[in-house]
């Protein structure tokens, strides 16, 4: 693309291209593609790496897609992925929607009873499992959701199961098993394509129903948000257990065609310093805690790096990491702002059509596609430019907008809405004259963790589970590595001594019982928590009390 780009033009055509009634995931995410071209490079945790194509996706998909309809997967059913970032990962989503099912993904992270409440939510009847999970499925683990009619394991020795219900069958099995699907499933771009649960204040996790025509919204921020070219070594390090990475660094880059690196590994600031440099990356975009690990880690080893671009997303970049990056990794980083239930909507963009000076403090502008501006707290009226308001989407001005509700909750879904005008984002923030937005703060309690959305609902639940625990409170406190960390405040029942032994057990069962990394960094005993006359929790009290605590020591 140039600069010249008719912006209107392309966001008509790609709204054309993936709300056409009889889309195709499988052609428009891989076989329009050259067999030969590069889909991703695979890397290992050694640095070493090899090359995965189209071809290869598309044949050993094909197969794949053959064995989950012999298992009676139809199009609509919903099918699970418990996978890390890998070619198999890839293969198995494309299978999935080759049937014309519905993704469910899941973090690596949840522990067993996490993954059961996403399961049997969704309606999950298949599911794949590295091998190294697997085990989260088993009631052993406190897994105590529904059966499910297969688990297809992959990374491991074959189970050496049948393909009966309820089985276990090794992923290369499956494919070696099966014929080609004859012709992929073409359930159009209104057609649900991924459920993908996010976490609120209160209740279990919403499902976000993401339809088809989504991918056009996906595309857009790939162009326009991050500017990858087709000679760009594009990076996008964010997990695909959450929307930022699923999004951008898979279904974008498979839309597109173009070439991206996945690292089959662990996070670690040395190993991204030798991906960044061995291959090159001149593109390239992860959560702020990312940046602030590489800053953590000083300058990259030879001080040779190839970055173009760098773009940041999934909670607020201090400017502070814009310095470090203009004068350490040679290119300052670039702020963007979404959401699971939107994809990106506000973006400093690197495209030349939309390029503008960084402002210290913003997430940008609205995103081609989106107007994204700030409603009055009094009157849901936009407000003044530098007044404070509620982040929202004018949904007549945004015809990317994709999100419409939530699964199986209405009344949560009418939550997000103002009218048929607004979308209400949850967030608060301000705008200025020239259009620049600015986070302030969310107006609910989520809590966010090195981009990941932790809802304080869930952990409650977790501890209310523990037998010395009466009542429990959760927020989210500032951390300079993290951006927040979790913590918690407890009353016990009565007869039970708060010991550091304690603590160390609830934060043993936290971890085991809903996420590794979700577990209270620190927890506080209280008599009672503070409450208003009605009963409510005041948790703007409690994080008044953390910070306190946190200055005197």
């Amino acid at each position: 693309m140039n600069a010249t780009l008719d912006i209107d033009a392309r966001i008509g055509t790609l709204l054309r291209e993936y709300g056409a009634p009889d889309l195709c995931l499988a052609e428009a995410l891989c076989d329009r593609h050259p067999a030969a071209n590069v889909a991703f490079t695979v890397v290992a945790g050694d640095g070493s790496a090899y090359d995965l194509t189209f071809g290869e996706l598309r044949e050993r998909s094909r197969r794949l897609a053959s064995a989950l309809e012999a298992l009676g997967v139809r199009p609509g059913d919903r099918v699970a992925t418990l996978m890390t970032k890998s070619a198999d990962l890839v293969t198995a989503l494309l299978a999935i929607w080759r049937a014309g099912a519905v993704y469910v993904p899941l973090f690596t992270a949840f522990a067993a009873p996490a993954v059961a409440t996403r399961l049997a939510a969704s309606g999950t009847k298949v599911a794949f499992a590295d091998a190294a999970q697997r085990a989260k499925l088993e009631g052993d683990a406190g897994f105590d959701g529904p059966p499910l009619d297969a688990i297809i394991v992959a990374g491991g020795a074959s189970p050496g199961g049948a393909a009966a219900a309820g089985a276990d069958i090794a992923f290369e099995d499956a494919i070696a098993g099966h014929e080609p699907q004859a012709a992929p499933v073409r359930a159009g771009g209104a057609a649900p394509f991924i459920r993908l649960f996010t976490s609120g204040t209160t209740g279990e996790p919403k499902g976000v129903v993401i339809p088809a025509h989504a991918l056009a919204s996906f595309v857009a921020y790939q162009e326009f948000g991050l500017d990858v070219r087709p000679d760009d070594v594009f990076w996008n390090a964010a997990d695909p257990g959450w929307a930022y990475g699923l999004y951008y660094a898979l279904c974008a880059p498979l839309a597109t065609g173009r070439r991206s690196l996945l690292l089959h590994a662990p996070f670690s600031a040395e190993l991204t310093y030798l991906v960044l440099e061995r291959f090159g990356v001149t593109n390239f975009a992860a959560a702020p805690t990312v940046y602030r690990a590489l800053r953590a880690a000083g300058a990259p080893p030879s001080g040779r790096l190839a970055l173009r671009c760098a773009s940041s997303a999934g909670e607020p970049l201090g400017a502070e990491i814009v310095t470090w990056s203009r004068e350490t990794l040679g290119v300052p980083v670039h702020d963007h702002y979404g959401q699971t239930e939107l994809g990106m909507a506000v973006v400093n963009g690197h495209h030349p059509s939309i390029a503008a000076p960084l402002k210290p403090g913003s997430m940008g502008r609205s995103m081609p596609g989106w107007d994204v501006t700030i409603l009055n707290e009094r009157n849901d009226a936009p407000a003044r430019a530098g007044d404070l308001g509620r982040v929202a989407v004018d949904l007549a001005r945004s015809p990317l907008m994709w999100f419409e509700s939530y699964a199986d909750a209405p009344e949560r879904t009418a939550e997000r809405f103002l009218g048929d005008r607004w979308y209400l984002t949850g967030d608060a923030g301000s705008i200025d004259d020239d259009g620049y937005v600015f986070f302030s703060a969310r107006d609910d309690d989520v809590i966010i963790m090195a981009g990941y959305r932790i809802g304080p609902f869930e952990i409650e639940s977790v501890l209310h589970e523990h037998a010395a625990v009466a009542e429990s409170a959760v927020i989210g406190v500032p951390d300079e590595l993290r951006g927040e960390i979790v913590e918690a405040f407890v009353v016990l029942r009565p007869g039970i001594a708060a010991t550091p032994e304690l603590v160390l057990e609830l934060q043993r069962h936290v971890k085991e019982r809903y996420a590794a990394h979700a577990y209270p960094r620190r927890i506080h005993f209280l008599a009672e928590l503070p409450k208003t006359p009605s009963g409510k929790l005041q948790r703007f009290l409690l994080r008044n009390a953390a910070r306190t605590q946190a200055g005197q020591t």
